[in-house]
């Protein structure tokens, strides 16, 4: 870098600038193990660097941890994300804003190194999209809370450590407001998780069963009644997870692809399998645009409404995209190989076009369905006229169900 590139940067870039370099000087990734490179990127502040300091952050404007993820990947350093998606994605920012000190101080280093994998302990099997309208319940008993309940579509509960589970804490309450959040012990013996096999032949996702799972209300994240605020938080960050990468330009799926176009025969690149290819790299670019103008205009705190454009629209680009792909194999999009079910260490593999393809039908349900997200944007970002919600200001315990 030049000394007038140098001159150019703020005080903040400097600070990260140097904290990297540190970082891949003392503990290069080429020597080092992930976990304990990722601990000390966790030590420096450069985990999540909007975070308090001490708690693997420096307080600074949230743009900063695209810089400082750029070089660290550049590097050959490890992606926290892959060890623990849904720990880094969503739980971390959950605990971080929610968490006493004490859990803050327990949870959130080994969270990000992938020592403790974490899942999120949301939908049920009679509340998916409407997830205010859970049912598990959690019942004071002196200082600890008996819960009981099913929870489904849990993403990696197999590997879990711990799991944000939110249940039902006051019946009489709106459905809103009768929730409280916790943090539970996935390892506790009244927890039971079963494998949901899926079309890939995977089974990333359990169903989860708690029978009288008692938790101290020392692991509660806020106050009783807040756990819908609380889950607010954690699906605010779960779409800018999903649907708010900004990759560099042509990368990622839309990459995959462009290679599969540009090893066809020549014979079998015509006029109109060409224009498909351009519609959606353009696509790609434009939603790789917005979440870039989406992210600079980010300030502290929790990603808004506005991250679910990106979620949104980037689970119907990967549907189309992985479609343009398995039309181009032509027949060899059909050659899946073996459905033996494999419990996967991660929900970030897709190493095959064709096991992309069945996944990328999940992207428009995980993490709020594609009509959910649309609801939110009419609603909190174009001001159109809410969804009719019947049940608004009623007690849960009166609002009838199957």
């Amino acid at each position: 870098m030049t000394t007038l590139e140098t001159s150019q940067l703020s005080a903040d870039e400097l600070l990260v600038d140097e904290l990297v370099h540190d970082l891949l000087t003392s503990a290069s990734p080429d020597v080092s193990s992930a976990s304990t490179f990722l601990g000390e990127q966790f030590d420096r502040g450069l985990a999540w660097v909007h975070f308090p300091e001490g708690h693997g952050g420096l307080g600074l404007n949230p743009r900063l941890q695209k810089r400082i993820n750029e070089r660290i990947f550049a590097a050959g350093g490890p992606n926290p994300m892959y060890r623990n998606p849904i720990g880094h994605g969503m739980c971390g920012p959950t605990v971080v804003a929610w968490g006493s000190e004490e859990q803050k101080a327990r949870y959130l280093r080994p969270l990000f190194t992938g020592e403790e994998i974490w899942c999120q302990l949301f939908s049920e099997p009679g509340s998916g999209s409407d997830f205010a309208g859970l049912s598990s319940t959690g019942v004071r008993d002196g200082d600890e809370w008996v819960c009981n309940g099913q929870k489904v579509w849990t993403t990696l509960a197999h590997l879990s450590r711990f799991g944000l589970l939110v249940v039902r804490t006051d019946p009489q309450a709106v459905k809103h407001a009768g929730l409280t959040a916790f943090v539970v012990d996935m390892h506790d013996p009244t927890v039971e998780i079963r494998p949901l096999r899926q079309m890939t032949g995977e089974a990333e996702f359990n169903e989860v069963f708690f029978t009288d799972t008692r938790i101290h209300e020392r692991e509660m994240l806020g106050k009783p009644g807040e756990g819908w605020r609380v889950s607010l938080t954690t699906l605010m960050n779960e779409r800018q997870s999903i649907g708010g990468g900004m990759p560099a330009r042509g990368s990622g799926t839309i990459a995959q692809l462009t290679k599969v176009w540009s090893e066809l025969p020549a014979h079998r690149r015509d006029a109109g399998a060409r224009d498909e290819v351009t519609r959606l790299w353009c696509r790609a670019e434009a939603l790789r645009l917005t979440n870039i103008r989406a992210n600079q205009k980010r300030t502290m705190g929790d990603p808004g409404p506005e991250g679910s454009i990106g979620k949104m629209a980037g689970a119907i680009l990967n549907i189309d995209v992985h479609n343009a792909i398995t039309n181009l194999l032509g027949a060899d999009g059909m050659l899946y190989g073996s459905y033996e079910m494999v419990r996967p260490e991660t929900a970030m593999d897709s190493d095959t076009p064709q096991k992309a393809f069945l996944r990328s039908r999940a992207n428009t349900i995980e993490g709020g369905t594609t009509e959910v997200m649309a609801n939110i944007l009419g609603e909190r970002v174009l001001g159109l006229p809410g969804d009719v919600r019947v049940d608004r200001d009623v007690p849960w315990a009166d609002v009838p169900r199957n």
